[in-house]
Parts: C-alpha cells; structure tokens; sequence
C-alpha cells in the first residue's frame, strides 16, 4: 500500500478556498438583507377591482381575491386634508428625520421612564411600513428586524414614495386597506376628493381599526378624530377654530356593504376570473348585469325567503340569462350576502346541489335522438324494480307515491313522471347519458356511470344552478350550445361548448314544457309555472326535500332559480313548485312586465293527429277527451290502423290496484295466472292448493270464466279460486264481446314442501 502524502502548503491552499468559497456563499445568501429596498419591490399587484353594470351604473368596488380591500392611487390623488391628517396623527416630522425619528425615540424613552409604563410609541411611518411588510412578534428581536427593514426602505425610496406605499396599506376597519378603498368604502367619494372631516375621520381609524371602527365604536372614533385635529393645529395645518368647527361637522358613513351596491357575489365570483394583468387600476370593468333588475331580484328572493320561514327555509338563489347574447342579467347567490351568521357569502348560483328532476328533459331528448321512443310512443307509469349490486332493491316512485298507467312521452314529462324517466333512462344508457350532460356543461358530474345509477335523471349527481341555466338556455336555442357572457370582454368568457343541433326534438321538448295542459295532472291548471305569455319551464325537488329548484324560459330569458338551505337541513312541506317556482314567477312576469315574448316554434317537420289524452291512442267513441299529439310522419300509417293498445305484463301489479280504468273497462284482462305459468302440486295438499282466477279492475258486466272449454260455474265476477289439478289448461273470460285467454300448466312434485303454499315457474 502506497501512502500519499500532501504538502503542508497545498492543504493550507485548500482550506482557504473552501474559507472563501464559503463567505461567498454567505454573503451572496446575507446580500438581500443588506441591499436597499426600491419602489418596484414593493408595488401593490392585488388590486381591487371596479365593476360597473351594462349602462354604466356604479355595482361596486370589490374585495381582491385575497379579501382585502385595496386600490391603489398615487399621492397626488389623495386630497391634501388627509395627508396632512395622517402625517400629523402618526409622524409629524415625517420629512425631517430618517427612517428612525431620534427625537421622538429619546422622548418616548425620558416619558417611559418618568411614568414607569409606556406612554408614546416612537414608530415612524417608515418603520409603520416596514411592519406592514414584513410582520414581526412585538418582541426586541422583532423591533430590530423592523428597525433593519426601514432603513433599507430609506435607503432605496424617497420620502413621497414611503408616505405613498404606507397610506395605500393603511388598515382601515375590516378587510379594507389604504385611503382610496376607505373614501370609496365609506363615502362613496375617491380620496383625491376627501374633506377635512371626513380626512380627519379616516385618518383616526389606522391607530387601532377595530377599537375605532366607526359602526361600532362612534365615540371612540370622534374622540380620536379630536385628536387628530389637534395634532394638525400644532403643526399649523389648520386653526384651532377650524378644527372646533371640523370636530361638530355631521359625517355620514354608507352601509357597512364593504363598498358594494349590487351583486356582491357575482362580483366575487368574477374577479377570480381575471388575472392582475386583465385589471385596469380604477378603471370599472363594465359587466353585463343590469342593477335595476339585479335589485328587484334581490328584493324578490328576500321577501319569498321570509314567506316561507315557518317552513325551514333559509336560502335562495336566482340567475337570469337573456337568450340572445347570452349575457347574464342578474346573479343572486344568497338572501343576504353580509349576513355571515345566515352562512350569507355562500354562492348558490356556483354551489353543487342535487337537482332533482331537472336534468330529465335532457334525457328524453337524447331518448328521441336515438330514435329509443318517438313522440308518441306510450310509457309505463308503473310500480318498477331494479337490482343494484351491493345496494338495496331500487323502486323509484313520485312523491305521491301514485302511478297513472299507460301514459305519453309528453304526459311523462311535464308531469316529471319518474318511473318513465329511469325506464327511458334504461334504455338510453346511462354511459351515453352522463356523456350528453358533459356536452351541456355539466362539468362537475365527473364520477363514473355506475357511481351514478339510473337515480342521475332523478338527481343523483351535483350541478350548479349557472349550469342548469346554461343547459336550459341550451334548450332554448334548440340545441345551439351558448356559453353564458358576465362581462363585455372577451377575457372570462368560457370556451363553447360542442353543438348538439337537432332543432326539431328541441323544439318538441320545449313544446311539452310549456304545455300547461300536460301538466295539469301534477300542478295543476292554475299553478305559479302557468304565466300569461308561453313559456317552459321545468322544477325539481331532491331528496329529502332539501332543494328546490324551477328553471324555465321565454323566447327573450331563461330565468334559473333555486330554494333550500345551505346548511343542509330539509325544509317542511315544500317542493318545487312552492319552493323555488315562486320567486321564479315573479321575476318572469316582472321581465315581460312591458312587451310579451313571442311564441315558440312549432316541432318542424311533425305532424299533429288527434289522440286520446289518457291512451294515446287513435280516438274512439268511447274517449271522453281528445287532445293532438306530435308524431313523425312516417308513424301516421300505424296510428291510422291501430285502436287497440294491449298492455303488456308490466302493467299487472298496477292493473291489479285499479278499480275502474279508461283500460279496465274496454278490455278484459287477466292478471291471474300469468301466460306460460307453470305450477307444482305437492302430493297430499291436493285440496289445500289453490289458484286464484283474477281480472284487472272492477267489471260490472256479467264474466264467464272457461277452463280447457267448460264453463266453470261460479257468481265471481273479477275472480274465483280453483283447486289445482295435474294437466295443461286454457283459461279464458269472457264478457259480451270481449275476451282474454292464458294457458297455463300444473305438475306434480316429487317432495312435499316444507312449508305451505305452492311454487312458480315461468317458462
């Protein structure tokens, strides 16, 4: 092994290197805390933003997206009363010292001595600053840090520059920062155009923000603007006659509204919209929102919340879209945004709720688009049950908990029928369902299609009420997907969704929505959803009755509101239509208060032909009331040679609750056994084994009942029991000229059962 041997001198080489390598290093990491600080590193980025409505109308100055409330604007725009004040309050000889104030230290220090406690502070406006830059504890290692801090400050920004960054970051009460937010917060007024009391007023505040907030603590804040009138006599910026008179002036301060007129949380909701570099410093950003109609919907959801208190309702939202541009009119998050006790700063517009029933159109139409049912075609409203793997047995019903029987794609839908929905939802898919809706914009329903079920045209999944508005405007433009426009520049606008234009099912499933006819079985012919003018329109309830929703539209608005609580809490005997439907009302009647809409289109391309309401069916004399339905062209043939409609078995266990029907009284129809049943005999039980006869509803007609060709004698009419016996049978009724046959089998079985009764097997 060879030993390497270095040079005393070489390594004495080295480690110096690494020595100086080292101090490099520390001073390169040490170097900005020594360096003086410049103007540019310390701008303000966040700034507050100005809106303005569509015609011009101040809608206010918001809180930046940080929640504090600050614009920013050069010395020479603050009026010279409030730098006067300010200087005279906080550091009278500001000019005249560096970044620490000498004088006033050694003062401070000789009256803390002599009074055993603290009786001045000796903070400069620089040092105020360097604290607000950089908060400290207020501990000795932190006043150095903050000594240290205004002296870098002094030594890279002039005077005019300091006094200029620390009067824009003034606290002023709340979450409200620097004098232009504060003038424009509390007066209304910009800075530059302050009067000596309102400066004096303003320039009290900073002290301590919220001991001197001026809604709660008037006193204390007229006895610390007293003071700041007296420091300014003594620095001989006003008279002590002046400051008397200034001290008595009558000062209004406007609402605690945070500077905000209308629309707080639209305004919210659009700043994070925009970068800092979209913002043009107090320059209002002109929205689409129009105040006097924003305000009457505030006004509505404040007075429809407070008639339905006494059932548990608390909250409400409301959207109006004008069709055409697609411009958002009014946006209503909350009763009362301030209200933070009311959870008032919740967005209802973007919250996710459940939406019940108003996402079934948009299935029917994509039912109708894959030509899965026709306008005609007839839906079972009746008692359904679908196996979920690893849930319970999923039965949907209405909240009546009622089922109408055979009905029409036009009748389902406006009465928001659910079994039909989740049956044309089976058939639909709901893989190509969820796609659909992702077309429309339902961006937030992001779980997989069996997270979801068939419950997703109930309601099963989360959206917002500004993306049902944007699908049901969607509706309206028949199938010419827009998205919704808050401002008048291209900046925040959404990307365009994919077109899904096939103006003809569009049209047809707005002609069902605004058919208040086909609705009257659910609403009634006189609810709050039947205006004076066409309209469609659509409501929901989730379950739990925790949301209410009714979104609906003209040919001019489309107008989106929800009513619920934001806490969760179900509201008592409340539903779509007492709920939301309400405030949805007023604000339509008030939209076309002046001129009426114009009608919507005709289906282009169908054809009407009479039917019967209740079977749809081709009219016969018996049909008490006959209405026109749409078809297609090609569907005529077949409803010109059909006058029967035979229901198939899935109507049995509804037919079987019915006492008298438009069906049951023209057809005869036996529901007991079923065709193709096979029953087993269990040996010695012969007598005890019996099978019920039984047709659907209450026939008052005579009925003969036919096994295998004899007549059985019996005075039951709707059914009978017979025993069971061995062999293949056709059983038949007969009543004058209408029939039903079934066959049937029974077999004997090889074991005696273990309990009483018999099985079935259906082939």
């Amino acid at each position: 092994m060879k030993l390497i041997l270095r040079s005393p001198l070489k390594l004495k080489h080295t480690s110096k290197v690494i020595l100086a390598v080292l101090l490099i290093c520390l001073v390169i990491r040490l170097l900005p805390y020594f360096a003086p600080i410049h103007a540019a590193d310390i701008a303000q980025n966040q700034l507050a933003m100005q809106f303005s409505d569509r015609n011009g109308l101040p809608l206010g100055t918001l809180l930046t997206r940080d929640q504090e409330h600050t614009s920013v604007v050069p010395l020479n725009q603050v009026s010279p009363h409030f730098i006067q004040a300010i200087l005279a309050a906080e550091d009278g000889s500001f000019y005249h010292h560096g970044a620490l104030d000498m004088k006033a230290i050694i003062r401070a220090g000789k009256e803390a001595i002599h009074a055993k406690r603290i009786v001045s502070g000796a903070s400069t406006i620089t040092m105020q600053l360097a604290r607000m830059l950089n908060p400290v504890p207020r501990s000795f290692s932190g006043k150095l840090s903050e000594i240290w801090l205004s002296w870098r400050l002094a030594a890279g920004i002039n005077k005019d520059e300091i006094l200029s960054a620390y009067i824009n970051r003034l606290p002023m009460g709340g979450n409200i920062y620097g004098v232009e937010a504060a003038a424009r917060t509390y007066f209304s007024i910009p800075a530059s155009e302050l009067n000596l009391a309102q400066a004096s007023l303003l320039a009290a505040i900073p002290n301590n923000p919220t001991y001197f907030n001026p809604y709660e603590h008037w006193q204390r804040l007229k006895q610390r603007q007293k003071y700041v009138l007296n420091r300014m006599v003594q620095e001989k910026y006003i008279s002590g006659a002046n400051a008397a008179r200034t001290h008595t002036e009558k000062v209004v301060f406007q609402s605690r509204q945070g500077g905000i007129i209308a629309a707080p949380h639209f305004l919210f909701w659009l700043a994070n919209q925009f970068d800092n570099t979209q913002v043009e410093q107090n320059s209002p950003i002109l929205t689409t929102i129009n105040r006097p109609l924003q305000q009457f919907v505030e006004a509505q959801v404040q007075q429809v919340i407070s008639s339905l208190a006494a059932n548990n309702v608390h909250d409400a939202a409301a959207l109006v879209i004008d069709n055409h541009t697609g411009e958002v009119l009014a946006y209503v998050g909350s009763p009362d945004y301030f209200n933070q006790a009311k959870l008032g700063r919740n967005d209802g517009v973007q919250a996710l709720r459940q939406p019940g029933s108003t996402l079934k159109p948009f299935v029917y139409e994509l039912a109708l688009e894959k030509s899965v049912i026709r306008p005609n075609t007839i839906l079972a409203d009746v008692p359904a049950h679908y196996a979920i793997p690893g849930a319970k047995l999923y039965s949907p019903t209405d909240y009546t908990e009622r089922f109408l029987g055979p009905v029409r794609v036009r009748i389902a839908l406006a009465n928001s029928l659910n079994v039909p929905a989740v049956r044309v939802l089976e058939k639909v898919g709901v893989k190509t369902f969820l796609e659909r809706l992702h077309q429309l914009g339902f961006e937030h329903l992001n779980q997989t299609p069996d997270y979801y079920g068939l419950g997703l045209t109930l309601g099963s999944g989360e959206v917002s009420l500004w993306e049902l508005a944007r699908a049901y405007l969607t509706i309206e433009r028949q199938g010419n997907a827009t998205p919704l426009v808050s401002t008048f520049s291209d900046s925040p606008i959404q990307n365009s969704k994919p077109q899904i234009q096939n103006p003809t099912i569009w049209q047809l499933i707005t002609n069902i929505l605004s058919d208040s006819y086909a609705r009257a079985t659910a609403f009634g012919v006189d609810s709050v959803l039947n205006l004076p003018f066409p309209v469609a329109v659509k409501t929901g309830t989730s379950s739990n009755f925790r949301d209410t929703w009714t979104v609906g539209f003209t040919t001019d608005y489309t107008v989106a509101t929800w009513v619920g609580n934001f806490n969760g809490e179900p509201m008592r005997q409340v539903s779509g239509v007492t709920g939301a439907a309400p405030l949805w009302n007023r604000i339509m009647l008030h939209l076309h208060e002046h001129q009426e809409p114009a009608g919507f289109p005709s289906p282009k391309g169908l054809v009407q032909l009479p039917v019967c309401a209740v079977s749809g069916l081709r009219p016969t004399p018996d049909c008490t009331s006959v209405v026109q339905e749409y078809f297609y062209p090609e569907d005529k043939s077949n409803y010109e040679r059909e006058n029967q409609f035979n229901l198939p078995s899935e109507y049995d266990e509804w037919l079987a609750k019915q006492q008298q029907s438009n069906f049951t009284s023209t057809n005869l129809r036996i529901l007991s056994p079923h065709h193709g049943d096979l029953f087993l005999l269990y040996p010695g039980e012969e007598t005890q084994q019996k099978l019920e006869f039984k047709l659907a509803g209450n026939k008052s007609a005579p009925i003969e009942w036919w096994l295998n060709g004899e007549k059985l004698d019996t005075n039951s009419a709707n059914s009978l029991f017979w025993n069971l016996r061995p062999g293949k049978w056709t059983l038949e009724a007969r009543s004058k000229e209408m029939s039903d046959k079934v066959s049937f089998q029974v077999e004997l079985a090889n074991i005696k059962p273990t309990r009483r009764g018999f099985s079935i097997s259906n082939n």
